[in-house]
C-alpha cells in the first residue's frame, strides 16, 4: 500500500496541462525514485475522474467505466509515493470525495494529501469563458458574466464554473476529512514573474524538489494556450457556422487544435481578454474574501495567498462581443491560410498514397502472368500418374504433407 498519496484536484486554467505533461513524460524516471504516476496514456487520470464522478462527456464516459478503480488499485499496490492529477476533480461532491479517499487507502492509514492549484478570478473568469468557446460554445461574454453573477447560479455554465472555481468550497469538500497540514494550496503567480516560478511551486508541493539527482524533462509537449480578444471573437463566430454541420470528432483536431491552439494563439500582439470595468471590483472583492477565509483555515500554502486578489483593472478594456472588425478579419486570414496549408499537406499525402497504390497494382499485374503460367504447368503435371508422384515428392522435400496439397 502506498505510504503517501498526493491528490491534485484542480483547479482548471492553473497550469495543469503542463504539470500533467511533465508527470506523464517523466513517469519512468519518477518511478525509479519511488514516485508513481499511474498512467499508460496521457488522459488516464481524466478518464478516472469521469468514472469517479459519473460525468457525461461526449460519449467518453463509456470508455471511462472502471478507470477509477483501476487507478486506485495501482496506487494501493505501490509502496512509495503516488501522484494523481486532474482538474475536473475539483467539482467532486462530498460523497465522491469520500469514495476517492477510501479507495486510495485513507481509512487504512495511507497518508493522503490534497493539492489545489488556484488563480485569481480576474484571470479565471475570462479564461473559463474562452475555454467554453474552445469547446464550441457560442455564448457571449456579457451573457457568461451575467450567468456567473446570478445569485441563483442555476444554469449549467454557472454550476460548472463555481463547482471548479469556488476555492473555499472546493477545499472544504476535499479537505474536510484531512488535517489542514495535508491540504496544500498552490497559487499561480501574477503575470510578469519568472516563467518557471509556477513549476517551482508545483515541484515543492509534490516533493519533487526533494528527489535529489533525478532530472526531469520540463519541456512542454502539451499546452492549452490562450487567445486574444479578436481571435476568441473569430472562434465564436466559427462555432456558429460549423456547429450544425461539423461532427464532434472533427471539431477538436480542426478547430480547437489547428485553428485555436496552433494558429490563433500565435497572434500574441492582440488585446488580451479581461474583465469589464464594472465587473472587476466584484471579482476583486470576492478574491479578498476568499483570502481571508483561507488564512483562517491554516492550510499549507505554496506561494502567496495575496495572488488571489488579482491585478488592478487595465486602463483600456477590449470588448470581445464587439471587437475591432479589422483585427478579426486579420485573424480570419491567418485561419484561412492555416486551413489551406493543411489541406495542401493532405492533398500531397493523398497523392503519395495513390502513387503507392498504383505501384503495388502494377507489381501485382506483372506477377499475374507468371502465377497463371505456374498454375497451368501444375495442372498439366497433375494429369499424369508420374506427374502426381513427382509433385508429392516435391512437397515432401519442402517439409509438407502430400495430403494437404
Amino acid at each position: 500500500m502506498s505510504a503517501r498519496v498526493l491528490l491534485h484536484v484542480g483547479t482548471p486554467k492553473t497550469g495543469t496541462s503542463h504539470l500533467q505533461d511533465v508527470l506523464f513524460r517523466n513517469r519512468e524516471r519518477l518511478l525509479e525514485a519511488g514516485v508513481l504516476y499511474p498512467a499508460d496514456r496521457f488522459d488516464a487520470h481524466f478518464l478516472a475522474a469521469l468514472d469517479l464522478m459519473r460525468l457525461p462527456w461526449g460519449g467518453l464516459e463509456t470508455e471511462a467505466i472502471g478507470a477509477w478503480d483501476e487507478l486506485a488499485a495501482r496506487v494501493r499496490a505501490h509502496e512509495g509515493t503516488a501522484i494523481i492529477s486532474h482538474e475536473i476533480l475539483a467539482t467532486a461532491s462530498r460523497s465522491q470525495v469520500g469514495r476517492a479517499l477510501a479507495s486510495l487507502g485513507h481509512d487504512d492509514g495511507t497518508e493522503v494529501h490534497v493539492v489545489v492549484s488556484v488563480r485569481d478570478l480576474v484571470r479565471q473568469i475570462p479564461a473559463e469563458w474562452q475555454e467554453n468557446v474552445k469547446h464550441r460554445s457560442t455564448i457571449t461574454f456579457e451573457r457568461f458574466l451575467a450567468e456567473l453573477r446570478d445569485p441563483e447560479r442555476a444554469t449549467r455554465i454557472a454550476t460548472w464554473f463555481w463547482g471548479v472555481q469556488e476555492i473555499p468550497d472546493i477545499l472544504d469538500r476535499w479537505g474536510h476529512a484531512l488535517p489542514p497540514e495535508q491540504v496544500h494550496v498552490v497559487t499561480v503567480p501574477p503575470p510578469g514573474g519568472p516563467r518557471d516560478l509556477l513549476w517551482q511551486r508545483f515541484s515543492h508541493a509534490f516533493g519533487l524538489d526533494e528527489l535529489g539527482e533525478v532530472e526531469l524533462d520540463l519541456e512542454a509537449e502539451r499546452a492549452n494556450p490562450s487567445l486574444g480578444v479578436p481571435e476568441t471573437a473569430l472562434l465564436r463566430r466559427i462555432n456558429k457556422a460549423v456547429n450544425p454541420v461539423l461532427d464532434p470528432p472533427d471539431y477538436r483536431p480542426l478547430v480547437r487544435e489547428l485553428l485555436a491552439h496552433q494558429t490563433l494563439s500565435a497572434r500574441t500582439r492582440s488585446a488580451r481578454l479581461g474583465l469589464p470595468p464594472d465587473v472587476h471590483p466584484w471579482a476583486e472583492e470576492l478574491g479578498h474574501a476568499w483570502v481571508a477565509e483561507l488564512r483562517e483555515r491554516g492550510y499549507t500554502v505554496v506561494g502567496d495567498l495575496d495572488d488571489l486578489t488579482g491585478a488592478p483593472a487595465a486602463p483600456h478594456w477590449a470588448d470581445p462581443d464587439s471587437p475591432r472588425e479589422s483585427q478579426v478579419a486579420a485573424a480570419g486570414v491567418d485561419a484561412i491560410r492555416a486551413l489551406l496549408l493543411d489541406n495542401a499537406r493532405l492533398r500531397h499525402e493523398e497523392a503519395r498514397l495513390h502513387g503507392e497504390v498504383d505501384h503495388l497494382r502494377r507489381e501485382l499485374d506483372a506477377a499475374r502472368p507468371v502465377q497463371r503460367a505456374k498454375e497451368r504447368a501444375l495442372r498439366v503435371v497433375r494429369r499424369s500418374r508420374a506427374g502426381r508422384a513427382l509433385h508429392r515428392g516435391y512437397r515432401v522435400v519442402r517439409g509438407r504433407s502430400s495430403r494437404s496439397a
